[in-house]
């Protein structure tokens, strides 16, 4: 997957959009191809505006808890070495990339977003690991050990998946900066981790709080 392609993608909403590769301030291990804030000359037209709204690239950004969630694998490698690990909503793929990293036997990117999986194509590939990418959760689920996700309560019709996640695999590690109670107690708090996104999108300070937890699945 090359740069060229991701640029397309981006374009689709930002006529001037581009991707630079960067290294996360939250977690410099890993580089990834994100939106370059350079091209920015002023404030977007209302065209485009709406359109980055409508459908928004998310995978363009690494939000703050997914470099909070990879800093945290890559520190902490035996929770995933050995094991296959599925990175829900995986966006840039900054957490399936991490997995790899630490020596994950599989590493999952599961997105709905097609976008989304050329950029965990791409950014797998600049930090030279194999990671499968899949738009299919149900399909992915069939032989997973591990399950990392990143920011995907924002929207309250996805806490379902809590008892989903429980029910698929032997251990879930969640990064979340915006739900404050998951109404889950087997979602036991690790750390709170400071971060922000990246590109900064000078987002509220509560937003740049993550929370890490784990709960045992029932695999």
């Amino acid at each position: 997957m090359t740069k060229d392609k991701l640029i397309k993608n981006i374009q689709k909403t930002l006529s001037k959009g581009d991707v630079a590769i960067t290294q996360p301030a939250g977690c410099k291990a890993l580089s990834l191809y994100l939106f370059n804030p350079e091209v920015l000359e002023g404030p977007l037209s209302h065209d485009e505006a709406q359109a980055v709204v409508a459908e928004p690239a998310y995978w363009s950004f690494c939000w703050a808890s997914g470099q909070a969630l990879a800093s945290y694998i890559l520190q902490h490698p035996e929770l995933v070495a050995g094991k296959n690990v599925l990175d829900f909503g995986a966006g840039s793929a900054i957490v399936a990339i991490a997995a790899a990293k630490a020596g994950a036997n599989k590493a999952i990117a599961c997105d709905i977003d097609p976008d989304a999986l050329d950029a965990a194509n791409a950014n797998a590939s600049l930090n030279n690991v194999e990671v499968v990418v899949s738009e299919d959760l149900e399909q992915c689920l069939g032989d997973i050990d591990v399950i990392v996700a990143a920011d995907v309560l924002y929207d309250p019709e996805n806490m379902p998946f809590l008892k989903r996640f429980k029910q698929a695999a032997s251990l879930i590690i969640l990064a979340d900066s915006r739900v404050k109670n998951l109404g889950d107690e087997a979602y036991e708090l690790q750390q709170v981790i400071t971060c922000r996104t990246w590109p900064d999108l000078n987002e509220f300070e509560e937003f740049n709080q993550v929370r890490i937890y784990h709960a045992a699945g029932e695999r």
